[in-house]
């Protein structure tokens, strides 16, 4: 009797540790989206050989493919997974299959705690078997009450810890995977522009200007707010600046719901890059506010682009980036390579950069890396940070019904001419500064009227 008793005894509690010891049971395990050669196919990581991925749909069907025909966010994100595997579990002899096993480390509490409800199921079983053997059937009942509640426990916990499918963690790849910028690299690019001036930390990589690019601007504009180019003061504390080891976001924030006001990127000749969004949410482009290379004036008269400055490349070259976004990654011209749904790609050694498209949202349609938000702005109109800032000098104006800008020239060392349509009629801003800081302008209408304003700045 003692016997048969002792041996139920220790095959309910071979029982308990087989129910403690189990993952994953309670369902599928976590799945992410995969890019292959085109298609996509929601499945699991299962194992890696001889080139080939192994994947397993929710339906339970394996999926074979080349690690080549994954794209490179997805062979990147593959790579990372069996160096993380190979690090934390054993590799089969040598054969070179890489197995994605669901097993704690001892460094995981779980360990220790599943030897102590074992030791706790233990003691329940042989109370509930010391106690049965002599008739007392409250303690013997006590006794298997005590163990369920473990069992149930122990189910609960291991659910609670949840498998460490490495699927289930971040779909990107690790920082470790993309490259930092090459500062000499960047202060050759940006060194092609003599108006700007740079300087880098160890976090940081510095552009500064005046904000005034050495091409025509404004002409072209249809949909025009009054303003015009003036200098602003984007050096020192004030110079823009993104990071020189970029870091991929876990969820990259999207520019149609963020960054409506500010920079999402810094030009290579030093003007600053906004949102193709104006502050309003409408296409700057498609609504006539831009000039024949992308730029305008904002309520401050600080010149920007809302488009990559394409134009550029005659410049740096076709092959060059023409602007960096604040997240540290490089933006190119037109490319007819897939694009992301960011409108980046990676490259053969794990960088990452944007391209521009000739439709909306032309560039950057999420920012692939981290940024960091302002905390005085909200959604959508907030900005980037670290983010120079503008300094107005006169009013902000009001747009300027039916006026179409035609021309605009320098009339001399700090002065310029602005000229603009209404109609047949034909109108005039001119303006000036001096070293001291006092702008002067002249407001000429169709039958040469003048009125003048200065403004200390």
């Amino acid at each position: 009797m003692r016997a048969r008793t002792y041996l139920i005894s220790l095959i309910l509690l071979l029982l308990t540790l087989s129910l403690h010891a189990h993952k994953g049971g309670h369902g599928h395990r976590n799945t992410k989206e995969w890019s292959i050669e085109g298609n996509k196919i929601e499945a699991s990581f299962l194992a890696f050989k001889d080139g080939l991925v192994f994947l397993e749909t929710k339906t339970g069907e394996l999926v074979i493919e080349e690690l080549s025909a994954f794209t490179m966010h997805d062979r990147l994100l593959i790579e990372e997974k069996i160096n993380r595997i190979k690090s934390i579990n054993q590799v089969s002899g040598n054969s070179g299959i890489v197995v994605a096993k669901h097993e704690r480390g001892p460094e995981n509490n779980g360990f220790s705690m599943n030897y102590f409800l074992i030791a706790l199921s233990a003691v329940s079983f042989f109370i509930f078997a010391y106690f049965f053997r002599r008739k007392r059937m409250l303690t013997a009942s006590m006794g298997i009450a005590s163990f369920l509640i473990i069992m149930v426990f122990a189910c609960g916990n291991s659910d609670d810890n949840g498998d460490t499918d490495d699927s289930a963690e971040d779909d990107n790849p690790i920082v470790s995977s993309v490259p930092a910028n090459d500062v000499d690299a960047l202060q050759e690019l940006f060194g092609l522009f003599s108006n700007v001036t740079t300087d880098f930390d160890d976090t940081y990589f510095y552009v500064s200007s005046a904000g005034l690019p050495d091409h025509d601007m404004m002409v072209g504009i249809t949909n025009w707010q009054q303003q015009v180019p003036i200098p602003q003061d984007y050096t020192g504390g004030n110079s823009w600046a993104f990071p020189i080891q970029p870091v991929l976001a876990e969820t990259p924030l999207s520019s149609s719901e963020h960054f409506l006001r500010g920079a999402i990127a810094i030009a290579v000749n030093g003007i600053p890059v906004f949102n193709p969004l104006n502050n309003r949410g409408e296409d700057a482009l498609a609504i006539g506010e831009l000039d024949q290379w992308g730029g305008h004036c904002g309520r401050a008269d600080d010149y920007h682009y809302h488009v990559p400055p394409t134009h550029l490349e005659a410049t740096v070259g076709a092959d060059q980036p023409v602007a960096y976004a604040l997240d540290g990654f490089p933006v190119y011209g037109e490319t007819t390579e897939e694009l992301d749904e960011y409108l980046g790609k990676f490259n053969e050694d794990g960088s990452y950069q944007y391209h521009t498209t000739d439709t909306a949202p032309y560039f950057i349609a999420g920012m692939r890396g981290q940024v960091t938000l302002d905390p005085n702005t909200t959604a959508p109109e907030d900005q980037i940070l670290p983010q120079a800032m503008t300094r107005e000098v006169r009013p902000a104006l009001t747009p300027l019904a039916g006026a179409v800008i035609t021309d605009f020239n320098a009339t001399g060392t700090n002065a310029y001419s602005l000229e603009y349509q209404i109609g047949t009629d034909t109108y005039y801003t001119n303006y000036s500064w001096d070293e001291n800081g006092l702008y002067t302008y002249e407001y000429v209408d169709a039958d040469g009227t003048v009125t003048t304003a200065t403004y200390q700045k």
